[in-house]
């Protein structure tokens, strides 16, 4: 153009920098020249990949057409995951190769692309991690975390977006496909059919899953990398100069978790999920003699004061908050149909007939509403003073080693209901705070708050907030965290695991207009949210607010938590940007 019709071009150049510094970003321009003479039809903000949308972004401010906060709202969410995942290079996501083979779609439970032969179960995803792999399952269990942890993405045929496999895939960033109906999985046979063509896949077929958009391919697709050039951080340091009232935390259960969280920028950690520390191979039959026989829980607070320790020195001076137990027992023992003579044995069984008597004792019909969180430790009263000497006794540990380490443990009592239950906690608490502080001859910084995530613990928030020491007088509760996760399940009256089974047809037919787990009911569960602050800060204005369940990193529900005027949200740590 610019040899053909030198004016015109000139012309055209002199208006594409009067319509970036008009709208302050790179512009898409329809234009024509007839006879010589150059028009101009439409501009628009020109579509742009996570990449280019960073460079982009830094351009102008070096330029001096926007501000730094004006720069920061021209990056989408998606741009930013589209930098912290692996995807498929946009040449493949247009070609045949992908397009035709699209098998099965299913809900996109975990952003970024994966490729790898399949595998069905925990065990073998372990043994073959090296070659690449992709874990099926029907649904995943906390049993499941080693072999997710080895795979290179996750698919389930049952679950919605905050099931057990989404939760931990977005945690690891790996990605992950959920609730995918079109297919039949057959854990026993190690298949899996497409449901419409009837076609089977087999333990070793390679697939290929495009996490963000819930897509299963046939076959190898390629991906890519993003480089985490210099504009991404420059961003990111952006991010963290802005003036705001509303600091991002993230979910991290392990050092290296903790490690990346604040790699990418947490100001702490906002849920530590202490459950996931006992299902690595060697730590599972601990934890299950102490279940089964009440023996073995000095061995568990071992291994958890070294985890607390890795964790709380990765976030030296920011702070960490431990949820206790939360899960019901059940979930840490083995299926019925698992036992043999042999297993029993290493279980201190000499009758396989009494170990499945035993995990039937266990057994709840509704585990989700039965012995689990606080309940479980005011019924295993052990529990709750394990834990909290092991939190303790490893931020002792730090300064003990470096007196100006700063460890800042808060330490959150899950599932309660009353404030009979909260207290007994975190009465627990303080009295074994005070054992180990007594102890060590230390002062530890600590706190003692609680997870909202009971409809009725909102209703009461304002007497939970106001419970004192009967010893001292000083406040036990110091924080609410909102576990929108559980809150959601009983406001709605809606099991995640199985909402992705009807929510999208619910959507389809305008029922809903969004997956309430993933962007927050505000008229009945942002309601219980926004009432649950009100009465929780009438008692004591000082009280630290956030969430920690999945909702806080989704960008709409994390307006209306601004607004409501929580302190921070917590999630992933890949969704930490």
């Amino acid at each position: 153009m610019e040899k053909g019709f030198p004016a015109a071009y000139a012309q055209f150049i002199k208006n594409i920098h009067k319509l970036e510094h008009h709208f302050k970003d790179m512009q898409d321009v329809e234009f024509t020249v007839q006879d010589e003479k150059l028009w101009m039809l439409q501009c628009r903000s020109g579509k742009r990949t996570g990449q280019a949308a960073f460079a982009i972004a830094c351009d102008l401010v070096d330029e001096k057409l926007c501000t730094q906060e004006e720069a920061l709202l021209k990056v989408e969410p998606d741009h930013v995951q589209q930098m912290l995942h692996p995807t498929f290079a946009p040449d493949a996501l247009k070609s045949a190769i992908y397009l035709e083979n699209i098998i099965a779609v299913g809900l996109a439970g975990g952003p970024g692309a994966a490729v790898g032969k399949l595998v069905f179960s925990t065990k073998l995803a372990e043994e073959q991690s090296a070659v690449g792999v992709i874990l099926v399952r029907e649904n995943t269990s906390p049993e499941d975390v080693g072999g997710m942890w080895a795979s290179k993405g996750i698919l389930t045929s049952r679950g919605g977006v905050t099931s057990h496999a989404a939760v931990v895939a977005r945690g690891w960033g790996k990605p992950c496909v959920c609730g995918c109906d079109d297919l039949i999985i057959n854990e026993q046979a190690r298949t899996f059919t497409v449901k419409e063509t009837g076609e089977i896949y087999k333990e070793g077929d390679v697939i290929s899953l495009n996490g963000s958009t819930g897509e299963v391919i046939r076959g190898a697709v390629p991906t890519s990398i993003p480089a985490l050039d210099g504009s991404f951080g420059r961003l990111l340091q952006w991010a963290d100069d802005a003036k705001d009232n509303l600091k991002v935390l993230a979910n991290a259960d392990s050092g290296p978790d903790a490690k990346k969280a604040r790699e990418l920028g947490a100001k702490g950690i906002g849920l530590c999920r202490t459950e996931h520390m006992f299902f690595s191979p060697e730590r599972l039959p601990i934890v299950r003699q102490w279940i089964l026989h009440n023996k073995g829980i000095d061995t568990i607070k071992q291994f958890q004061r070294g985890d607390f320790r890795e964790i709380l020195r990765e976030m030296d001076g920011l702070p960490v908050t431990i949820r206790l137990l939360d899960p019901p027992l059940h979930e840490f023992l083995p299926k019925t149909s698992e036992v043999t003579p042999e297993f029993a044995k290493s279980l201190n069984y000499d009758d396989p007939k009494k170990l499945i008597h035993d995990i039937e004792e266990l057994h709840e019909e509704n585990p989700m509403l039965g012995l689990r969180g606080c309940r479980l430790a005011i019924w295993r009263p052990e529990l709750t003073v394990m834990q909290t000497e092991a939190i303790l006794n490893a931020a002792a540990d730090l300064i003990e080693k470096d007196a100006l380490a700063k460890p800042f443990p808060r330490i959150m009592v899950p599932l309660i209901g009353s404030v009979a239950e909260f207290e007994n906690q975190a009465l627990s608490i303080k009295r074994t705070a005070e054992k180990v502080q007594k102890e060590r001859s230390l002062k530890l910084r600590y706190e003692i708050g609680t997870m909202i995530e009971v409809p009725r613990a909102a209703l009461v928030s304002d007497k939970i907030a106001a419970v004192r020491d009967p010893v001292d007088g000083e406040r036990l509760c110091k924080f609410f965290s909102y576990g929108t996760n559980d809150l959601t399940q009983m406001t709605l009256g809606i099991s995640r695991d199985d909402a992705g089974e009807f929510i999208p047809k619910y959507k389809e037919l305008g029922i809903m207009e969004v997956d309430p787990f993933k962007t927050v009911d505000e008229e009945g569960v942002g309601w219980l949210v926004h009432l649950s602050a009100s009465k929780g800060r009438s008692v004591n204005p000082d009280l630290s607010l956030s969430v920690c369940g999945e909702h806080g990193g989704d960008p709409k529900s994390i307006e209306f938590f601004d607004k409501v005027g929580l302190d921070y949200v917590s999630c992933s740590p890949f969704r930490v940007p």
